[in-house]
């Protein structure tokens, strides 16, 4: 019987995890959009990433 416990809680906490990583991928705005770009503006610039820089410049400024 431990060997399925075991299966059981490793399951739950790989379900969790799908869960929490699909929870907070719903939270952020994409990329490009009006609200991503009002929320690159309030956010300080030398925490941008190389890559946001380059998607804000590419959707926001142009």
């Amino acid at each position: 019987m431990s060997g399925l416990s075991s299966f059981v809680r490793q399951s739950t906490v790989l379900a969790s995890a799908a869960l929490l990583t699909l929870s907070l991928s719903g939270c952020a705005p994409e990329v490009g959009s009006e609200k991503w770009c009002k929320q690159m503006d309030d956010k300080p610039k030398g925490d941008w990433t190389a890559n946001e820089a380059a998607d804000y410049t590419k959707h926001c400024v142009f």
